[in-house]
């Protein structure tokens, strides 16, 4: 499936389930002012077809991006082996010297993970991680701009709305596991059939669901390839800016459309940033933008040509 083949509603449609992912196909149909009998056909068609994704992601307590340079031939076998991990929320190969980069979750085995596990990825020669310091935008956050700020406003999930990403003493308890590990594997689950599976009441599956979202310690995201909504270029920039404009930069970033994942990195990179533009020339309009100036020092960037992983879900080839 391309781009030329999403109609105006399938595009509308994903950009319903960007804003909440568990709205249900008959209140997508009242929000857009469609048929819901139409809603759910195209809807359920895309689901089916694996181009979009509606999954849980847990929120991790720390992350490393992992740029990795690999022998000649190999990047594809680093790449998924790196996927194959269950803490690697995504991995993109692409065209700079790190020609896979890898976002891993990690609590306090750190020492583990850089001395044993990823020097162990078969394919790899060497790596450099960068400890995420401060998420300014991330997947959950991205939007495809195929709805108005109305109809966006009108599909917000109150519990997504008010979260809270603070750091929390409370934690999901071991009960919440078999809830957010079915959630992960289909964010569109019912509550009837998550009560089932969990053996929990259907109250309490909507009141811990409510309560994960609002305590920021699980999202539910959409996943699809930037691609498939028209957004051919996408690449990744590596920003060194001066201490004293990275809250500023930060920022600014978070609010443009074109910005899929922001975040503050340790390094001689002060930030991260993930990009999808429609064309050369909106990357180009992007990168030479006034909003630069003053404000960094030096920018690089990297074509991203394939994404194994999204989300902490392996993406159809």
């Amino acid at each position: 499936m391309s781009a030329t083949e999403l109609n105006t509603l399938q595009r509308r449609i994903i950009g319903a389930l960007q804003v909440d992912g568990r709205a249900s196909w008959r209140r997508i149909a009242e929000v857009l002012g469609e048929p819901e009998r139409t809603v759910t056909r195209h809807g359920s068609g895309l689901l089916k077809s694996g181009h979009v994704i509606v999954t849980a992601v847990p929120t991790p307590a720390q992350q490393l991006l992992v740029a990795c340079e690999s022998g000649l031939g190999t990047s594809r076998l680093v790449g998924e082996a790196l996927a194959r991990r269950g803490d690697a929320a995504f991995v993109y190969a692409t065209s700079g010297t790190s020609s896979v980069l890898a976002e891993v979750s990690h609590s306090n085995d750190l020492d583990d993970l850089l001395t044993v596990q990823l020097p162990a990825t078969p394919g790899l020669n060497r790596f450099t991680a960068y400890s995420v310091l401060k998420p300014f935008k991330r997947l959950r956050d991205w939007r495809c701009g195929a709805l108005t700020p109305a109809e966006e406003l009108a599909l917000t999930n109150p519990a997504e709305a008010h979260r809270n990403d603070a750091v929390h003493s409370e934690y999901p308890s071991p009960a919440d596991g078999p809830l957010i590990e079915a959630l992960r594997k289909d964010g569109r689950i019912g509550t009837e059939e998550l009560a089932r599976r969990t053996r929990m009441s259907t109250t309490s599956v909507i009141r811990r669901i409510r309560w994960l979202l609002k305590s920021g310690q699980l999202s539910i995201c959409t996943l699809v390839e930037p691609a498939l909504l028209g957004f051919a270029e996408e690449a990744v920039l590596w920003v060194k800016a001066p201490p004293e404009h990275l809250e500023e930069l930060g920022h600014h970033l978070q609010r443009r459309p074109e910005v899929r994942h922001a975040s503050a990195i340790t390094g001689e990179y002060q930030l991260f940033v993930n990009i999808a533009a429609t064309s050369q020339a909106h990357l180009y309009a992007l990168l030479s933008h006034s909003m630069w100036s003053q404000k960094t020092l030096h920018i690089h960037t990297d074509t991203v040509v394939t994404a194994r992983k999204r989300g902490g879900r392996l993406m159809p080839r």
